[in-house]
């Protein structure tokens, strides 16, 4: 009696893997697209012609002429004009970018124009503000890390960065025996740079900038002194 049952149940195990298998048997076949193979008249299969797009992958032009734009690595630039010109049979669109503080002229292509950023707005100039009054960070590793970190800080065209190496750099003095040649040069670099988006941004002259600036930094009473 106790192999029959077995053997029932053995038969019905089999019974149901052969219906699961004709189940998955009987599916249709999905998403299976079959090419065309075009034939010519003397019966040879005819490769498909590949055809390169002659066209400059560009991203959406976010600048107008007369613009102020930010350029990493120079700082604050004018768009003076939109181009276009022709490398081989691809047709290139590209901006013309004035650096006025470095007397240089930038061609940008259009689809590279990641590099570039608008210039800040009146509340992230406040916040450089309110960055600028604040206490300076003491670092105490070597110089030429610190250095490097500013540096890269300066060209990262990232404006609270810039405040940021401003206020570090800031000695309230203008005593060059308190600052080494190269916390000054950077610091002159940063300056600018901010002070140049400053004025792009506010509309006023460089020396009303620049009052606000050494203000925040508390440097007014260094300006105040007689030359």
């Amino acid at each position: 009696m106790p192999k029959t049952k077995k053997s029932k149940k053995s038969k019905k195990i089999k019974v149901s893997k052969k219906i699961k298998l004709n189940k998955i048997k009987s599916k249709p076949k999905t998403n299976v697209k079959f090419s065309e193979k075009k034939i010519n008249q003397s019966g040879v299969e005819e490769k498909p012609e590949i055809k390169k797009i002659k066209k400059q992958p560009s991203e959406k032009r976010l600048y107008n002429l007369k613009d102020f734009v930010v350029y990493p690595k120079h700082g604050v630039g004018k768009i003076t004009g939109i181009e276009k010109a022709s490398i081989g049979e691809i047709e290139i669109h590209f901006y013309k970018i004035f650096i006025s503080k470095e007397k240089l002229t930038l061609t940008v292509p259009i689809n590279q124009q990641s590099k570039l950023r608008p210039i800040a707005s009146i509340n992230q100039i406040n916040k450089c503000v309110s960055i600028l009054k604040s206490k300076p960070k003491i670092k105490r590793t070597m110089w030429s890390r610190r250095a490097q970190e500013y540096d890269q800080k300066i060209n990262s065209g990232k404006i609270y960065e810039l405040a940021e190496v401003v206020k570090d750099l800031n000695k309230n003095t203008d005593i060059i025996a308190d600052q080494s040649y190269s916390e000054r040069q950077l610091f002159e670099k940063a300056y600018e740079r901010l002070k140049s988006e400053f004025e792009a941004v506010l509309n006023v002259s460089s020396e009303d900038v620049q009052k606000k600036m050494d203000k925040a930094l508390g440097r007014t009473q260094i300006a105040e002194q007689p030359e």
